[in-house]
């Protein structure tokens, strides 16, 4: 019996093996992925949006479940302003951890306790032997951002070292935390503090009414560049994601921290500005006049589909407040919106 190549004509039989092979060879290239179209579009939309500040914004963004990161000007450092008490209150909680604090430690409060930026202790101050909890404290540090009550726990946990080396041991980089709130604010102010003991009530105001505009404007000018107390974007939301995910604290301090947290007060058109009526998010501002509109958090998305943790940095910037405020508003918004209908997975982290 002749075989079938035998029946063909020469002429087919070339071109089914040449045909063969083509085809071979087509897939044994490598498949090229399709481009992330989506995270390009935000990406260029986070640049939009950063240009109505007309200064320098920093962003960063993580779905918490599947690693994905998005970002501006991640490794930027910008000024803190009271963000850092996120800070602060996980190393409060460490040591609440390690049986040295108790949420319901009783502290004296001292005429040199009362900083400005605290007009809900003011009347507590002038009635000597007041005392209040730690947890009183976390709540004033956190919820309305009282300075007094975030000095005075700064204080409680060992000062900024102790902070910086809670920081630190996280395997934080970019995050320096170096003043109390009332040295930060001075030298926003241009005044030079007298020593602790001296800090009578009402002695800040006095100083503050002698510095003369031109001062205060040297003084503003001078902190714009220092870097103190500033973290980059990156560096915030490691250490928010190490807060939900319980390596930087244990399961029942991660809830009333984050609980805190969404009881926070202020930003309302900042990270919550556009986002949907209802939506949770654990969050905390911070502002140094046009040095800093800030606000860092937890979002979590409706649906199931997870959690962001997200800091908007608007640094030295012309515009005024709401302008200020829209930059970070709009950000929130065009993430949420990208984390919420372009889902992600675990090997998406990793483009």
């Amino acid at each position: 019996m002749q075989s079938i190549f035998q029946k063909l004509p020469l002429l087919l039989i070339c071109t089914w093996l040449f045909g063969s092979l083509s085809v071979i060879a087509q897939t044994s290239q490598p498949i090229k992925k399709p481009s992330d179209i989506p995270t390009k579009r935000l990406e260029r939309e986070l640049e939009r949006i950063s240009t109505l500040a007309k200064g320098k914004v920093g962003i960063c963004a993580l779905h918490l479940e599947s690693g994905k990161q998005v970002s501006l000007n991640v490794q930027e450092r910008f000024p803190m302003a009271s963000t850092i008490k996120v800070a602060i209150a996980v190393q409060l909680f460490t040591l609440i951890e390690q049986g040295k604090l108790s949420l319901m430690t009783m502290v004296d409060l001292q005429p040199s306790d009362l900083h400005p930026g605290s007009g809900t202790l003011d009347v507590l101050f002038a009635k000597p032997g007041v005392q209040l909890s730690v947890q009183n404290l976390l709540e004033l540090m956190m919820v309305i951002s009282d300075n007094s009550a975030t000095d005075i726990l700064l204080r409680l946990v060992g000062g900024t070292e102790a902070v910086q080396k809670r920081v630190n041991a996280l395997g934080i980089q970019g995050m320096s935390v170096d003043r109390t709130i009332i040295q930060l604010l001075a030298d926003l102010d241009g005044i030079t503090l007298p020593p602790a003991n001296q800090w009578t009530l009402g002695f800040y105001a006095r100083l503050d009414s002698a510095i003369t505009p031109d001062m205060k404007q040297q003084a503003s000018r001078k902190l714009a560049t220092d870097p103190r107390d500033t973290a980059t974007p990156e560096a915030m939301v490691n250490l928010l994601a190490q807060i939900y995910r319980g390596t930087a604290l244990k399961s029942e301090s991660r809830a009333l921290l984050l609980g805190v947290m969404e009881r926070c007060r202020g930003g309302a058109a900042r990270l919550k500005g556009y986002l949907p009526p209802n939506t949770v998010i654990a969050h905390k501002t911070g502002s140094l006049n046009n040095l800093a509109t800030d606000d860092v958090g937890i979002i979590t998305l409706p649906d199931e589909a997870g959690h962001i943790a997200i800091a908007v940095f608007v640094g030295d910037s012309p515009m005024p407040l709401a302008e200020r405020e829209q930059v970070i508003a709009q950000s929130a918004r065009a993430i949420y919106d990208y984390f919420l209908y372009q889902p992600t997975t675990v090997s998406d982290a990793g483009r």
